[in-house]
C-alpha cells in the first residue's frame, strides 16, 4: 500500500531492559501497516551530541504492534535502542511530542495460502516484527514455533510475550543470561525439524539471517529475511542500502533493502557480500 507522510504524537514511552517502547498516533500509518514494514522517523539530537540540530539521515524502525487508541484509532507501538545520537533523542521523547513519521514502507512477509507450520527467527530489537507476523499467522491456522535471541536477557524483546504468541517458544542469549547459552545458528536447524517447518521467517543481524537461510534450504523450507541495512532516503531514490541477490533468471544483482526488501527471500542473497 501506498505509504503516507504524517506528523505523529508520542503517546506513552516506557523502558523495558535496553529498549525504549514509543507508542506513536500516525494517521493512516497503522492502518496500511503489514508484518515485516517498517517505518522512517526524522531525528534531532540529543543533548550530550557534540553536532547539535536536527539529522539528515532518518531512523528506521520495526512496528512492534498496532493497538487502537480509545476514540483516536490506530496507534504503532515502535521498538528502540538507543545506541547513537538519533536513536538516543527518540528514546528521550515525552508524551506529547511531534515526530515526522512516513510509513509503511518497504514490502513485508509474504503469508502462506494454506495452514502450514511456520518457525519465526527474532534477535534483539529486530524480533519486534515477529509479534504482529505470528498473530496474522495464527488466524490463518498456522502452528507457530518461536525462536527468540539477544546478546544477554536485557537485550530480549518481551520474553513473556512470546508464550503466548507462540506454541512453542526457543530462547537463546549469547552470555547464557537466560534460555540456551549461545547464537541462533547453534540451535535452528534442530527447531526447523522439529517444528516440521515449510516456511522460516526472519529479522536480525546478518549473520543470523545468513544461518536461517542455510539452515531453511538444509530442511527443504522456504526462508524470509528481513534484511537491515542503514538508510538515508528510505524511499528508493538514494540507492544508499543496496542488498546483493541473485534473481530468479540466475543473474546476479543488486536491490535496495528499503523498497525491494526488507523481506527478501534467504536464498536469493548473496550474503557473502553483505556487510
Amino acid at each position: 500500500m501506498t505509504p503516507v507522510h504524517v506528523t505523529g504524537e508520542v503517546l506513552a514511552s516506557r523502558t523495558a531492559g535496553g529498549y525504549q517502547h514509543l507508542t506513536v498516533l500516525a494517521p493512516g500509518v497503522a492502518e496500511r501497516f503489514r508484518p515485516g514494514t517498517f517505518v522512517a522517523v526524522s531525528v534531532g539530537s540529543a543533548p550530550d551530541d557534540e553536532l547539535p540540530g536536527a539529522r539528515l539521515g532518518r531512523r528506521a524502525l520495526w512496528v512492534h504492534r498496532v493497538r487502537p487508541v480509545g476514540g483516536r484509532g490506530q496507534a504503532l507501538q515502535l521498538v528502540v535502542a538507543p545506541v547513537g545520537p538519533g536513536t538516543r533523542w527518540l528514546a528521550g521523547l515525552p508524551v506529547g511530542a511531534r515526530l515526522a513519521v512516513t510509513g509503511p514502507l518497504g514490502r513485508p512477509f509474504a503469508l502462506p495460502k494454506e495452514a502450514v507450520p511456520c518457525v519465526l527467527v527474532g534477535e534483539g530489537y529486530a524480533a519486534a516484527p515477529m509479534f504482529p507476523l505470528a498473530e496474522r499467522l495464527r488466524e490463518r491456522g498456522c502452528p507457530v514455533t518461536l525462536v527468540l535471541a539477544a546478546p544477554d536477557e536485557a537485550r530480549l524483546l518481551d520474553a513473556l510475550e512470546a508464550r503466548r504468541s507462540a506454541r512453542a517458544v526457543t530462547v537463546v542469549t549469547g552470555d547464557g543470561s537466560i534460555g540456551t547459552h549461545g547464537r541462533v545458528a547453534d540451535v535452528i536447524g534442530e527447531v526447523i525439524a522439529r517444528a516440521d517447518a515449510a516456511v522460516v521467517y526472519a529479522a536480525g543481524p546478518t549473520a543470523t539471517l545468513h544461518a536461517v537461510a542455510v539452515a531453511a534450504e538444509a530442511a527443504g523450507a522456504w526462508s524470509q529475511t528481513a534484511v537491515e541495512q542503514p538508510l538515508t532516503c528510505a524511499t528508493g531514490l538514494c540507492h544508499g542500502c543496496p542488498v546483493p541477490v541473485v534473481g530468479e533468471d540466475g543473474v546476479a544483482r543488486t536491490v535496495r533493502a528499503c523498497v525491494d526488501g526488507p523481506v527478501i527471500r534467504g536464498d536469493r542473497v548473496r550474503w557473502g557480500e553483505l556487510g
